[in-house]
Order: structure tokens, then C-alpha cells, then sequence
């Protein structure tokens, strides 16, 4: 099997290329064309935009990760939408059997944040080509890299007191990394998974404040916290920019997308990839024990 990833140096890129070359010759794809090191992996620089591009790099490829998104840009939608088109076309022209696509939790609720909007805009239009598409939707994937993880782990090394919006009480499903690779990997070529979509999460289903308790308990803090319910989405991400690496850009999106809960409905996934799963602190101490905790 020849598997290509697009966003291969991204966060779930980066863990998923690796994964996949134990058992398939990979095509890390990426705007620098760089690429974690592997005796099977091949990086090609391309744009998810530029066709030419995109066509070079999917030459022969039965299996195509889609794992890219513009959020931080000022008009992220319309970026990713001409990608999801692209990508679409290219794939069908190369003969690509099946595109696994990473989406989020929440995308099928009418009130949808641009964000999730977004996202779920980028499902339908990979889902219209001619190539089968598996979806994997997930709420917060707990790693380093992650903007969510890493948001939270800043508020926790940073604030002893958080005057905190109504959002951080929303249930949600973490799930570790490692498991959101593993499925990724067991899709591909699975004859179950071919046009179907699936709900990943973790073991726990946690609020946001119980994520902060947990990781300060991890880091050895004691932190308080206040919630208040006059924090606006604007207000809530420059309040992110400010304590936390998140630029107000990328936080604002993603605390609108906050505001529903994000749980797992559908378990079809552990029933067809049986594993066992991470839990939360387990995920959490070993994000933080990685480069750069």
C-alpha cells in the first residue's frame, strides 16, 4: 500500500507519518517539504491549493490522508473550502482508492461555530468526489502541538486564579494522540470504513475545567477558578492571546466552537479497531513529559 498525508508536518502529521511507514510507503506531504526521517517515507513539498502540485505528489497513492486547515487565517473558510475542491479533483484524477479525512465532534449540529462550519463544509465536499471518503471525528486530541492541549497546560502554568467563561463547564471526549493515530492507521483500506463516518473519543467524558484540575494536579499547582457568563467569544480569545501561546486568530474560532458539547455518539469504531484506550491523565503526563513540556 502507498499511503500519501497531506499536513504531514502538522500535529497529528507528524505522529501519523511514522505510524504509517511500519507497514506502507508513505508520501509525507507538506508547504516545506520536510518530513519526519523513515526508510519509507518520501516528503514532497506541495500547496493543497496547487493542483500541479498535488498531482506530482499522489502519483500511485491507494490511500490519502487529508489533514490540513487554514484556521489563523483571516479567510480560513474560503481557503479551505478551494483545498477541499482541489484535493477532490486531484484525488480522483490519481486513482486514489479512498481519502481518510480528520474532522471534528460537533459538525452536525445546526448552530455550528465558522470553525466547525468550516470543517464540516470541507466533509461534504471531500464526500462529493468520486473517491470514497472515512471520516474520523474527534474533540480534543491531547498532545503536545495540540492548540487545545496546549491552551490548557498554559492557563495551568500561568494563571493561579482563572476568571473563566460559562464554556469551560461544556462536556467534551478527549482522546490521546496515540489513539487518534491508531485509528487513522486501521482505517486505511479497511473495507467497513470505505464512505462511512465514525466518532473517536477517549474513555472519559470530561468538562474543560476538569481537563485545567487535572493537569495542574499532574504539574503539582493549585489553581482557582471563577466562572463568569458575560465572557464573549471576542473577549475569550484575546483573553487566550494574552495568556497562552494561542493567537487571538486561532483562539476565537475555536472557543465559538466551545459552546457545544463534544462527545462521541457512535462506538462502531472500537467495535471494528478494538484497543484499548488512553485515558486522560495517562495522555496528559505523557504530552507533558514530551520536548518543549
Amino acid at each position: 500500500m502507498k499511503a500519501a498525508v497531506l499536513g504531514a508536518t502538522g500535529f497529528v502529521g507528524r505522529a501519523l507519518v511514522p505510524a504509517l511507514a511500519e507497514h506502507a510507503d508513505v508520501v509525507a506531504v507538506s508547504r516545506t517539504g520536510t518530513a519526519p526521517e523513515g526508510a519509507r517515507v518520501r516528503a514532497v513539498a506541495a500547496d493543497a491549493t496547487d493542483a500541479a502540485a498535488l498531482r506530482r505528489a499522489l502519483d500511485a497513492v491507494d490511500v490519502l490522508y487529508y489533514l490540513v486547515h487554514s484556521l489563523g487565517s483571516a479567510n480560513f473558510s474560503e481557503v479551505d473550502k478551494r483545498a477541499a475542491e482541489t484535493v477532490a479533483a486531484e484525488a480522483e484524477r490519481a486513482g486514489v482508492r479512498q481519502v481518510v479525512f480528520l474532522g471534528g465532534l460537533g459538525d452536525d449540529r445546526t448552530d455550528l461555530s465558522p470553525h466547525l462550519r468550516s470543517r464540516a463544509e470541507t466533509a461534504a465536499i471531500l464526500s462529493g468526489g468520486a473517491v470514497p471518503v472515512t471520516t474520523l471525528r474527534a474533540a480534543v486530541v491531547v498532545g503536545r502541538g495540540s492548540a487545545g492541549f496546549d491552551t490548557i497546560v498554559a492557563l495551568v502554568d500561568r494563571l493561579p486564579l482563572m476568571i473563566a467563561p460559562r464554556w469551560i463547564s461544556v462536556p467534551t471526549q478527549p482522546i490521546a494522540l496515540e489513539d487518534v493515530v491508531g485509528y487513522l492507521a486501521g482505517v486505511a483500506g479497511h473495507p467497513d470504513t470505505i464512505g462511512e463516518t465514525f466518532d473517536v473519543g477517549g474513555p472519559e467524558v470530561l468538562t474543560y475545567r476538569d481537563m485545567i484540575e487535572r493537569i495542574a494536579h499532574l504539574r503539582g499547582h493549585r489553581r482557582r477558578i471563577v466562572e463568569i457568563p458575560i465572557l464573549s467569544p471576542r473577549l475569550s480569545s484575546y483573553w487566550l492571546h494574552l495568556v497562552t501561546p494561542v493567537r487571538a486568530s486561532v483562539a476565537r474560532p475555536l472557543v465559538e466552537g466551545l459552546r457545544n458539547p463534544t462527545i462521541a455518539r457512535d462506538d462502531r469504531i472500537r467495535h471494528l479497531l478494538p484497543c484499548t484506550l488512553t485515558g486522560f491523565d495517562e495522555a496528559a503526563r505523557h504530552a507533558l513529559a514530551a520536548p518543549n513540556a
